[in-house]
């Protein structure tokens, strides 16, 4: 891929463990992540998500599926494994990493959302859906 390098884009969102709160914040964060990045189905490689054992509703990858983002993500592989346990870690929390060829230099967005601010304030970003 000329001009292009391979990017790792993070994030994170609070949600309900409810189906729908699963689906809508995967799909609000993913949207965020590939609108922001200017992510397309041709340069995303993969796509894997943690929860924490808290969230047991809905898978997060089976959320992606169902959710309209604006890009093709049906032939993309996804994967997704159970945050580790750690002493007073946040609740409820699905977290991202988008692996993608961007152009070389790009200045990758993490989004943190609905809460998962807390988990990265040196970025700075994010919104409070």
């Amino acid at each position: 891929m000329d001009g292009k390098r391979l990017y790792c884009i993070r994030g994170a969102v609070c949600c309900e463990n409810t189906k729908d709160s699963i689906q809508e914040n995967v799909g609000l964060l993913c949207s965020k992540v590939f609108a922001e990045n200017m992510i397309s189905a041709e340069s995303l490689v993969n796509i894997q998500f943690t929860v924490t054992p808290d969230l047991d509703a809905l898978n997060p990858a089976t959320a992606l599926r169902h959710y309209d983002t604006g890009v093709d993500t049906s032939a993309v592989p996804l994967f997704c494994s159970q945050e580790p346990v750690v002493r007073n870690m946040l609740p409820k929390v699905v977290r991202l990493m988008v692996t993608a060829y961007l152009p070389e230099g790009t200045a990758v967005v993490p989004s943190y959302l609905n809460g998962a601010q807390v988990l990265r304030p040196d970025l700075g970003r994010g919104s409070s859906v």
